[in-house]
């Protein structure tokens, strides 16, 4: 870190040189932004991808170079004039705190059913020594305001910037992570999206976030990364394994042991780990750490699974865990030792912005009315279920026959808590 005045320059293996203004720097230093440096960006991706260390510090501060960088080019064109000064510093801010309240392990634990880390932005915000470094900025409401920006509820106009289709969140980590990974899948041409962005009237003429007609392109190329990087990195079969047993290791010792949400949400990668492994019977925790995955007794494209079939394994983790601990049962294995995984991300190729046409024009640009702009527009649900695949990760060898098992993700959610009560094999009921 280079000292230079009221600013310091950070070297970066992304970006290179990052400037760090003093607004910024009075909070980089906090200890609610420091646990970022202790908080890998991709979970349990490492344990597939050796380089896949880096952090939510790195990528916080990836993000607000991009901010920056974006605010700069549209201060140049005077696209900012008119707009408060206060949000323009509000939009930095944001970007280099957007993640201020993830978990440990990127998103696994969110899929676990506890609170989203947005939401846990306001506890790790109001914490006292930020919360004070926050209030001498002497900006109005900056706390509530930060949160509204960080969720996504803002009135800003410059809100698309943190959150929206083209927000800088998303380039920057799919940049980042495509580099620490090793893989060619999340290539972006960010200079061009970048320099994409400009400031367009909204439809009550207030101004807000868009994109000239000329980045569409680009956009384009930030979508199919985005699903390249889900279908070969992020959904990559043994991360989905890793995660799977970090998130029922997690569960176990909240129900079992106590294990405090507030205390997990605060917590680092390694803390959080030590102390699932200090609790008795704690095997799963073991296994990570010994890299003994459980491995794929079933793996079906989720083109293979009935339409709306098995959607509660992404949403209802309590009955996932039940279903699980009945299948090991019916299968001769212990509790813990089959884990379902059929992860989702519907809204992973969403479009929804303002295009400034050639002829000057304004026009929305959404998923649903891309027509001749969007080239990947007619198979985005394709796509989607492309990448996404059901399995069944078991700690021993087993089988289970495939029609018995999409048999009983087909059920009713109602229906299955029924069987559930009721204590029969649901292996039985499915064939």
């Amino acid at each position: 870190m280079t000292l230079t005045g009221d600013f310091e320059v950070i070297r970066d293996p992304l970006w290179n040189n990052i400037r760090i203004d003093a607004e910024a720097l009075t909070v980089l230093d906090s200890e609610p932004f420091q646990r970022l440096r202790y908080i890998r960006q991709l979970g349990h991706a490492f344990l597939v991808y050796p380089g896949a260390t880096h952090t939510r510090f790195e990528h916080a501060l990836g993000a607000y170079h991009l901010a920056r960088r974006t605010l700069t080019l549209l201060t140049e064109r005077e696209e900012l004039e008119g707009i408060d000064p206060s949000e323009i510093l509000l939009v930095r801010l944001a970007a280099l705190l957007h993640d201020i309240g993830h978990y440990p392990f990127s998103h696994a634990l969110e899929e676990a059913g506890l609170t989203s880390h947005e939401v846990l932005a306001r506890s790790h915000l109001r914490q006292a020594e930020l919360a004070a470094l926050l209030s001498n900025l002497g900006i109005d409401s900056a706390e509530d305001r930060l949160i509204a920006l960080i969720t996504g509820c803002s009135t800003s106009p410059l809100r698309g910037l943190i959150s929206g289709s083209l927000d800088l969140d998303k380039i920057e980590y799919l940049t980042r992570d495509a580099r620490m990974c090793g893989v060619p899948y999340g290539t972006v041409d960010v200079d061009r999206l970048i320099h994409s962005i400009t400031i367009v009237p909204s439809d009550n003429g207030s101004p807000t976030v868009g994109v000239y007609e000329k980045g569409v392109s680009a956009l384009e190329s930030l979508l199919f990364a985005k699903y390249q990087m889900y279908r070969n990195v992020y959904w990559h079969h043994a991360v989905r394994s890793a995660t799977a047993m970090f998130k029922r290791s997690v569960r176990d010792a909240m129900r079992v042991y106590g294990l405090d949400e507030s205390q997990i949400a605060h917590s680092t990668d390694e803390t959080l780990m030590e102390r699932l492994r200090a609790m008795p019977d704690t095997p799963l925790a073991d296994r990570l750490r010994r890299r003994r995955l459980y491995k794929r007794v079933l793996d079906v494209p989720a083109a293979q699974v009935p339409n709306g079939a098995g959607e509660w394994i992404a949403s209802n983790p309590d009955l996932v865990q039940l279903v699980e601990d009945r299948l090991a049962a019916d299968m001769g294995l212990e509790s813990g030792e089959l884990l379902l995984d059929f992860p989702t991300k519907p809204e992973m190729l969403d479009v929804n912005l303002l295009v400034r046409t050639r002829d000057g024009r304004v026009e929305q640009l959404s998923t649903e009315n891309a027509e001749g702009r969007l080239g990947i527009r007619h198979i985005t649900d394709e796509l989607h279920t492309s990448a996404r695949r059901l399995r069944v990760f078991v700690a021993k060898p087993a089988t289970i026959d495939l029609g018995s098992l999409l048999t009983l993700i087909e059920r009713d959610e109602r229906d299955l808590t029924a069987e559930l009560d009721e204590g029969t094999s649901l292996l039985s009921t499915s064939g």
